[in-house]
């Protein structure tokens, strides 16, 4: 396995990475860097910029206790990058973090990048944290290097699979599946679900990432009287279909893979109510650390967490560990630090199996009441949740 180099650079005073009055020389500070790679451009910047403020929550709370490496003071910096949600985008920028020497990264956001950025990761040795990739293969590689810090679409496909047959009583269950990594995964674990409960799929279209119209596989849908209809994909999507359902006059209750953001909300306006939305990890205001990293994100950022900060916040944080408890940035020993973790986080226990998944991962089912999402049920995270 080839390794990079030690990822520890003198403190360049007019960078991004935490100015000091002194020069380096004087001050004797050198800084760690973090990576982390999410969409910071296109449809889902709002997410990426999400993930980022997280991250760099969890360096500014490190480098308050001024921590030493070899007993010298060492300062963590984050060094972003664009994947745009694109998965030769993500490959593109995993090589210049390798470059760039980094530690470990947080990343990337959408299992479609996360798998082929993970390889260049693992050639490097360097330990990747994905802080939302929730596509099982991404851990199924083989790569000792990939970790995920949330629930995967195995366990939320047989959860929400039974809900609908069970909860929702769905006697005629339809999906869209919009053949991206995510929602593709989503639907395919889906469909395992209803059909180890007993149910039964009547229908499966196909869109892609860019549809915005979606009349033509709703009508479709519509004919075979589907009752419950699942939808594989991004939360802007899932917006326009909410809304198109309500248009269209299509009396079935749409539940998601996910993205239980304000913007959704937003975007499907009066269509909103009624949706269902299982979201890996617990609410935020359940979280064990979620009131106060809630403050702090409001104080520091002027507004509120979209989404996935906190996860994103525990990875970075978890990478952080790992060099204070070795004293190292050698790549392999933060590596086996970070298999053989275990520890509180923001979002609660972090602690990997063999493969990497999070161990006791939470699950919560959202609905849609009066314009805002309410919790329906919590699964996980200490609680009973039957895998697939």
């Amino acid at each position: 396995m080839m390794h990079v180099r030690h990822a520890i650079l003198p403190l360049i005073a007019t960078g991004t990475a935490c100015a000091q009055s002194s020069s380096p020389a004087e001050s004797g500070t050198r800084t760690v860097l973090i990576g982390i790679a999410g969409p910071l451009t296109g449809p889902s910047a709002r997410i990426g910029k999400d993930l980022e403020n997280g991250a760099r929550l969890a360096i500014d709370d490190a480098n308050a206790r001024h921590p030493t490496l070899d007993g010298k003071p060492v300062t963590f910096a984050l060094v972003s990058v664009d994947d745009a949600s694109d998965p030769r985008t993500a490959v593109t920028v995993a090589q210049q973090l390798v470059d760039q020497h980094v530690v470990g990264v947080v990343g990337h956001w959408n299992t479609g990048c996360s798998i082929p950025a993970s390889r260049v990761y693992h050639s490097a040795g360097i330990p990747e944290i994905a802080p939302a990739s929730t596509g099982h293969q991404y851990t199924l590689q083989g790569y000792d290097t990939a970790f995920r810090i949330m629930g995967h679409d195995d366990l939320s496909g047989a959860i929400t699979g039974a809900y609908a047959v069970k909860t929702l009583q769905g006697k005629h269950i339809g999906v869209i599946d919009d053949r991206t990594a995510f929602g593709s995964g989503h639907a395919t674990q889906f469909v395992k679900g209803v059909e180890a409960s007993g149910g039964t799929i009547v229908d499966h279209e196909y869109v892609d990432d860019k549809t915005v119209d979606f009349s033509g596989v709703l009508t479709s849908l519509k004919a075979k009287h589907v009752d419950v209809l699942f939808f594989g994909g991004l939360d802007t999507e899932e917006a326009q279909v909410a809304r198109r359902l309500k248009q269209l006059n299509i009396r079935a209750t749409l539940l998601g893979a996910g993205g239980t953001s304000h913007t959704f909300v937003q975007l499907a306006g009066a269509g909103a109510d009624g949706v269902i939305a299982l979201e890996p990890g617990r609410p935020l205001d359940r979280m064990p650390g979620g009131k106060k990293f809630d403050e702090a994100y409001r104080a520091r950022f002027h507004h509120p967490v979209e989404l996935h900060a906190p996860f994103a916040y525990d990875a970075a944080a978890t990478l952080i560990a790992a060099v204070e408890q070795t004293q190292s940035t050698d790549p392999a020993r933060l590596t086996a630090a970070v298999h053989a973790v275990s520890r509180q986080g923001i979002t609660g226990t972090i602690a990997f199996d063999a493969q990497g998944n999070l161990s006791d991962p939470a699950f919560t089912i959202f609905k849609v009441v009066n314009g805002e999402w309410s919790i329906e049920k919590m699964l996980g995270g200490g609680q009973r949740v039957a895998a697939k």
